[in-house]
């Protein structure tokens, strides 16, 4: 029998033969970064795609890092994630990658000057994310939960699914690193050189 990723998933999707790892002596090998992008595209092309993504390629996120960025980092660390803890016999393989590239679909920078409208952004945008994903592309209840849980527990109620908790864990661990990332290398630059 083959290893649970090339079989037929929970919720019945399919993905090609030779499947998304190689077996290896107690099942398969992880995922390379080169297999994790060909599943983000394969189930989030349409999204990358889009021309509102054009927006989130302009908003800054954390530290110098975009929305688009952000977001595409989150997918695949969700994916890395899902590997990593052989989790392909529980979660939609596409609804975490579309969850993931869609958590932060709130299409404006949240670091622009305005009336205010932003200053809640923490608590607020998984909601417009949600409203905006919505709008363009046709998500279902895991998409839809994981993007409005996707920053429990700054937002109070946690996510329904496993996809909504890897979302919610890959954006945390994206996030600090973007930021301390960030951080350093602006104390590094301030350093005064021998």
């Amino acid at each position: 029998m083959e290893s649970a990723i090339c079989g037929i998933y929970r919720y019945g999707q399919q993905w090609d033969r030779g499947c998304v790892g190689n077996k290896g002596r107690k099942g398969m090998d992880m995922l390379s970064r080169e297999r994790i992008d060909a599943i983000v595209h394969r189930y989030g092309r349409d999204i990358l795609e889009h021309e509102h993504m054009e927006i989130a390629k302009r908003s800054m996120q954390h530290g110098d890092i975009t929305t688009f960025e952000h977001s595409l980092r989150v997918a695949r660390l969700s994916v890395r994630i899902a590997d990593r803890l052989r989790l392909w016999n529980h979660v939609n393989l596409r609804a975490l990658v579309r969850a993931a590239l869609l958590h932060d679909y709130f299409l404006y920078d949240w670091h622009d000057a305005d009336d205010g409208a932003h200053r809640l952004h923490g608590f607020r945008h998984p909601y417009t994310a949600e409203r905006n994903a919505r709008g363009d592309f046709e998500i279902d209840a895991i998409v839809s939960n994981s993007i409005r849980t996707h920053m429990f527990p700054l937002t109070p109620i946690p996510p329904k699914y496993l996809e909504g908790f890897i979302v919610n864990i890959a954006d945390t661990l994206s996030a600090i690193q973007e930021t301390f990332a960030s951080r350093l290398s602006r104390k590094d630059e301030r350093k005064p050189r021998p």
